[in-house]
């Protein structure tokens, strides 16, 4: 598969991402918020934001989440938040982020596909050299929830361990995070035998799109009035917009008094 189809690929992954997180903000706000998943049903991620500074509603009881080793959200009395981004290739903004991240002394997860370790091992070591988390987005950003065996499942996350080890020389931290947001009961659960924490998120925006970044005002506004306790942050490093505002951003956050934790700590 040529790189450019690769992008395509990803991009309508993200796009599928967005429409059923924008669905489900809708959907559950006039709905029963703690019904359980299940393998037949809520098997997308979705997120309700109903009061500033207070983190959203989820789709899912967040309790059967932590039986599961799933987490979304932090100590929602402490404000304390998690820097994740995704990332299916590079388009040139990683290393800014980067340089950002490090003069901020932040720590951030990068949840990499195979086609980013294919294609930026350097980056993938800068990012590993200067403490940062490589997560499993899986190696071909599949919709996961389609995959009906255990086996064929656990093949998306172990190829990437591989390659991860081939490229770092070091076991792949156990971090994943569902493509698409799309997910079951049931591969969460294998996750958690195969050693996983499964990482949501409760806070993103559209930004996934290099033809059509939002603003910096656009992303300032969104990224501060719905920043919260114990938020799991999910940007994009293909994203100009986020590798400009980042600094700003970073520091607006700490103004509004949050320090940054690394999801270990989870």
């Amino acid at each position: 598969m040529q790189k450019k189809e690769k992008w395509i690929i990803y991009g309508l992954g993200i796009l599928s991402l967005c429409m059923t997180v924008m669905g489900a903000f809708w959907a559950q706000s006039k709905g029963n918020v703690n019904e359980s998943i299940t393998v037949a049903a809520s098997n997308n991620w979705g997120l309700s934001f109903q009061e500033e500074g207070k983190a959203p509603v989820t789709n899912v009881d967040s309790s059967k989440l932590e039986e599961l080793n799933a987490y979304y959200l932090g100590n929602e009395n402490d404000k304390k938040i998690y820097l994740t981004f995704d990332a299916g290739y590079e388009n040139g903004n990683t290393e800014q982020i980067l340089d950002v991240l490090k003069e901020n002394d932040v720590k951030a997860a990068f949840f990499l596909v195979g086609n980013y370790l294919e294609t930026c091992p350097d980056i993938v070591k800068r990012m590993v050299k200067e403490g940062h988390i490589v997560g499993n987005h899986t190696y071909h950003h599949k919709d996961m929830a389609t995959l009906t065996t255990k086996e064929s499942f656990l093949k998306e996350l172990t190829d990437l361990e591989d390659f991860y080890k081939e490229i770092i020389g070091e076991d792949m931290p156990k971090y994943y995070r569902p493509p698409q947001g799309k997910f079951n009961e049931e591969q969460l659960q294998w996750a958690k035998e195969a050693g996983y924490k499964t990482c949501f998120w409760s806070l993103a925006y559209v930004d996934w799109d290099e033809k059509k970044q939002p603003s910096k005002e656009h992303a300032m506004e969104k990224l501060t009035t719905r920043i919260h306790p114990g938020a799991i942050i999910l940007l994009h490093s293909t994203s100009s917009t986020n590798a400009e505002i980042l600094g700003d951003i970073i520091k607006e956050w700490k103004n509004m008094g949050y320090t940054f934790g690394e999801l270990m700590e989870l």
